[in-house]
């Protein structure tokens, strides 16, 4: 009987330790759709770290921010507060402060546009985000989107989970 009492005590520590890991640590948010090819497959599942949010440009994001679908988005912040963005899409090139992006991540270039007009500036407190998937990714360039408040961003993405054996997401910068 002490012995079972002792799986059970240790079972219980555990359960504790994982729900404090998973709920203060990071979160496990699967991907849905292909905006961020070739960066992140819909179906995989990614560890997510809101611990520190100082936000910079090339990170992945999981994004809160309310808007028709209502669900998280997860895409690369491209600019943040007191930036300006500018896009030829003619010749599919981001600037961000006037500097063109080296974009080794995307799939296509920026040829897609919607309803903003550029160049614009992000308001502070505020990121410009975009998935990796140019020609499949709705993001800051529409109005639905927008600008994404800071506020809103759950966190980081660190590492792929699944499938495994495929864990690291490449930093840009």
């Amino acid at each position: 009987m002490a012995f079972l009492y002792d799986v059970v005590d240790s079972l219980k520590g555990a359960v504790i330790a994982a729900f404090i890991v998973f709920c203060l640590v990071f979160r496990v948010i699967g991907v849905e759709g292909d905006s961020m090819f070739p960066t992140l497959r819909d179906g995989d599942w990614v560890a997510v770290s809101g611990l520190s949010l100082n936000i910079d440009r090339g990170d992945v994001v999981i994004s809160t921010q309310p808007w028709e679908r209502n669900v998280p988005i997860v895409k690369r912040v491209i600019a943040v507060g007191g930036d300006t963005v500018d896009i030829d899409f003619a010749a599919g090139s981001v600037y961000v402060n006037g500097e063109l992006l080296n974009e080794p991540y995307i799939n296509s270039p920026t040829t897609l546009s919607y309803d903003v007009k550029f160049p614009v500036t992000v308001p502070e407190g505020f990121v410009f985000l975009m998935g990796d998937n140019r020609g499949d990714s709705l993001d800051s360039r529409s109005s639905h989107i927008g600008f994404v408040d800071e506020r809103y961003i759950l966190g980081e993405v660190y590492m792929r989970i699944f499938p495994t054996g495929d864990w690291k997401i490449d930093d840009y910068e």
